[in-house]
Parts: C-alpha cells; structure tokens; sequence
C-alpha cells in the first residue's frame, strides 16, 4: 500500500471524525447521529479514492487502516479494561477489519490483515 495515500487519508478522516466526535460529547448528537455522520465520512473517503483511480480493496484497506490508527485510545482502553496487552485488543481489530475487506473484494483475509497490519504498526502511536 502506498504510503503517500495513509498520509493523505489520514490527517483528513481524523479532522473529519474528530469534529463529529466532539459535537457528540457536547450532546449536539445522540449515538444514532454520531454513528451515520461516521458512516457518511468514511463513505465520502472511499468515494474520493474512487474517483482518484485508486483500485477498491486498496481504498477499503487505507480507510480500514486509518480507522484503526485513529481507535488507537479506545483500543488502548478496552485492552486495560480486560487486563490484557494492548497487541492482544489491536490483533482482534485488525483481523475483524481484515475480514470484512476480504469478504467484501477478491483478496485474502491473509493478505489484508499483513497490510493492515503493517499500517498499523507504522502509523499507531
């Protein structure tokens, strides 16, 4: 995967997401709205890679891998809350996502969870 598109996706989606996230936690969304506006950006990204050339099952995993750099601080949490290391919570993450790409695009459930990751071990903190 190409490394200039994680640094174009990324900044943008977290930019994006953050702003919703924020107006969540100041009660200007409910959990219903929170989850659509998450949908629709994510939905809006993957469109943007579309009309750019980029091929589908590469768009899916940059959106994929970006999403799970920025749950970072929520994986991070869930892994203190079980009393496990935080590979064991980022590992259960990264092959769900990894599924769900090789489910939906004619690539390995292999292949996705080596890119992504990879992605993650390079862009998390």
């Amino acid at each position: 995967m190409d490394k200039q598109l994680m640094d174009i996706v990324l900044p943008g989606l977290a930019r994006r997401l953050h702003k919703h996230l924020e107006r969540y936690q100041c009660g200007e969304l409910d959990d219903d709205q929170l989850s659509k506006r998450f949908a629709s950006v994510l939905q809006k990204q993957y469109a943007w890679l579309a009309e750019r050339g980029v091929p589908e099952a590469e768009a899916a995993l940059v959106i994929h891998a970006a999403v799970l750099v920025l749950s970072g601080p929520g994986l991070r949490a869930e892994a203190s809350r079980e009393g496990v290391p935080l590979e064991v919570v980022e590992r259960r993450a990264v092959w769900a996502a990894a599924r769900e790409v090789a489910d939906s695009y004619e690539i390995s459930q292999h292949r996705a969870t080596r890119q992504l990751s990879a992605i993650l071990a390079r862009y998390g903190d």
